[in-house]
């Protein structure tokens, strides 16, 4: 018992200290107050903050660590419920500019130059189907589940760079039929940044979804490319994340009712894959062509790539880019780091306590605890890619590097032979025609390119 009380002691002071390293390396405070959260007396911001962000290590919540009078706060949980209801903060700001700090600071340091970054756009289900009072609730077809949900559509963006995902930011889509809307959103102050919140939660995915990139684009977060699957992908959309400064690639539907400009005709996907003649064998696409998207009488130029069906042979998908320089084996490569956003929400849902931990009826405290669950997944984000990736060792990898390469590995292997005859000559009474004989032995049995190179040396 003792020695499993020593180690769990031991793993909460090594989990305390990540925690601490990780809010003083990006400095989480000042990025708190950049985005409204500061207090005027009584208990630091950021003290609030770090305890809602360690429940989910405890293993407890709130409401238990008061009850058990186990790592409760110096502050009174009023405290704690005012802080996250607050309408001054705004969340897309913080872990936006928190997310750009790891990123240049932490990951792209470690990366290529040549290395493509992009960010993600996905949307997924937060689910509140046993509260009936929750501002803003609304009725939402889960297309995961096909079936309706109560609960609001969690859109969020995200970045990548093919080996480490981080959350950019995130609104908790509504609905903007107000038929499917069990709540109406609180009265507030226009200026207030809750109501603004509250505004953008009543729009249309592809229009919140462009607030979200206008908010990675002002802090200048590194990516040349979107990437988003058939939901957000119409003509619209694409023109207006082409007017960001954005590349666009994602998956489009093939439905009948939108065209795009193909040999000079308004054709349907559809409609220009049987005008075509398709690759045979095992390519992985099947037909790629330059089309023009139109909306309003602009157009621009594009890319569409038809891919095989995995689960369906007889069936394609289809892929569009805006770059059109980008070769279809690119296409199809790019794209596949979509699915580090569908690993995040599982992650987030299974382990991390997403829409389960909060319980309160304010739309702003659910908001804040997206973004602590988003701030939790950023430190195991750097932390898994530090631990993992030898170039984040910094200055100790490099003198390690340096000192190695002062000796080759014949020489090491040459030195380590006469530590073996050194060993013999010490601890055993051979002579030293016996300890020669053993040692050549030894080298007689070693593969012939080893002892052609031992011979060299």
């Amino acid at each position: 018992m003792n020695n499993s009380i020593t180690q769990d002691n031991q793993n909460d002071n090594q989990i305390s200290k990540t925690i601490k390293r990780f809010f003083a390396r990006f400095h989480v405070t000042s990025a708190l107050k950049t985005a409204g959260a500061y207090h005027k007396k009584g208990t630091p911001v950021i003290q609030i903050f770090q305890y809602l962000f360690l429940l989910i290590f405890s293993n407890r919540s709130m409401y238990m660590n008061l009850l058990s009078g186990r790592n409760t706060p110096a502050f009174a949980k009023d405290t704690v419920y005012r802080f996250m209801k607050s309408t001054q903060i705004n969340w897309i700001r913080f872990t936006t500019i928190l997310a750009s700090r790891i990123i240049k600071d932490a990951v792209v340091p470690l990366n290529n130059a040549d290395r493509e970054n992009v960010l993600c756009i996905d949307d997924s289900m937060f689910e509140r189907n046993r509260s009936k009072k929750v501002e803003l609730l609304a009725k939402t077809y889960d297309h995961a589940k096909h079936a309706y949900k109560f609960g609001f559509r969690m859109l969020t963006l995200g970045w990548t760079d093919g080996s480490t995902f981080l959350p950019v930011n995130s609104i908790l889509l509504s609905t903007d039929n107000k038929k499917n809307r069990v709540n109406e959103a609180a009265c507030l102050d226009k200026r207030t940044v809750g109501y603004k919140r509250r505004k953008l939660s009543m729009t249309k995915g592809t229009e919140a979804m462009l607030e979200l990139l206008k908010a990675a684009k002002t802090v200048g977060i590194p990516a040349k490319y979107v990437l988003f699957d058939s939901w957000f992908s119409s003509p619209k959309s694409l023109h207006a994340v082409k007017n960001l400064g954005y590349e666009v690639i994602g998956m489009i539907k093939k439905t009948p009712k939108m065209f795009l400009r193909y040999n000079g005709e308004e054709l349907s996907l559809i409609d220009i894959y049987k005008k075509n003649k398709k690759r045979r064998g095992c390519s992985r696409y099947l037909l790629s062509v330059d089309v023009e998207v139109i909306k309003n009488g602009e157009a621009i130029p594009a890319r569409v790539v038809y891919v095989r069906n995995r689960n369906k042979r007889k069936e394609y998908l289809c892929l569009i880019t805006t770059d059109t320089s980008l070769c279809e084996d690119e296409i199809i490569r790019l794209y596949g780091k979509r699915w580090d956003i569908e690993v995040f929400f599982k992650v987030c849902k299974s382990y991390l306590r997403l829409s389960k931990e909060c319980h309160c009826l304010s739309f702003d405290a659910m908001t804040a605890h997206t973004a602590v669950v988003f701030t939790r997944y950023m430190m195991l984000s750097i932390e898994n890619r530090e631990l993992n990736d030898s170039r984040s060792l910094g200055e100790l990898f490099v003198y390690f590097a340096d000192e190695m390469s002062d000796i080759t590995w014949m020489q090491a292997f040459q030195m380590l032979l006469q530590m073996f005859r050194k060993l013999l000559e010490e601890h055993c009474d051979f002579v030293d025609e016996k300890i020669d004989e053993l040692v050549d032995t030894f080298i007689n049995t070693l593969p012939s390119l080893l002892q052609s190179q031992l011979a060299a040396a």
